[in-house]
């Protein structure tokens, strides 16, 4: 399929959820740019980990990754006072803002207008809670967030298959230290 000219960075958290939402979006004629900003993965050879997998998926795929530098302190003051709340919580909330948000100000920088997330594919986390943040973040940067839910037409399961084929590093925690309790 020839390429759109619409470009649309993709914010990944990791590589397996990432798999299924770049082949989606090149199929759909993207120019897909990979956006990797997670400070709350943690420690960090965790975070390499990930990102060594986020890597080894862009190359298969052909696409342009950008690797955000890694400062968990940006998360760890998102989440202040919220580190006893539960998985799914207020502290998820933050977390998923904070990402998206420097995902929006990466779009911007780039005279991109459009962007989602890989984060919607897992069928742990709420693509209502998502998409509504990310909607807020891309009025106030006068961008489109895509709300793609990547889990239709079994986009989770399409995922996996897509890491294990790569064999993908992976994780079995979603990624802060509070998620590891």
């Amino acid at each position: 399929m020839e390429q759109k000219k619409d470009k649309i960075v993709l914010h990944a958290c990791c590589g397996i959820c990432s798999g299924y939402p770049v082949s989606f979006l090149k199929d759909a004629g993207y120019q897909v740019i990979v956006y990797f900003y997670n400070p709350n993965i943690y420690p960090e050879y965790e975070y390499l980990k990930r990102l060594d997998a986020e890597r080894k998926l862009c190359a298969h795929f052909g696409c342009e990754l950008y690797e955000e530098n890694y400062n968990p302190d940006e998360f760890y003051n998102a989440a202040a006072g919220l580190e006893e709340e539960p998985e799914k919580g207020k502290r998820c909330d933050k977390c998923f803002e904070l990402r998206l948000t420097k995902t929006a100000e990466f779009a911007k920088s780039r005279g991109i207008d459009k962007f989602t997330t890989s984060i919607v594919i897992s069928p742990h986390k709420n693509f209502e809670k998502l998409t509504e943040i990310g909607e807020r973040v891309a009025k106030e940067y006068n961008l489109q967030y895509m709300p793609y839910n990547f889990r239709k037409q079994d986009g989770f399961l399409k995922t996996n298959k897509i890491s294990r084929g790569l064999e993908l590093y992976r994780q079995n925690y979603c990624g802060c230290k509070f998620s590891l309790r």
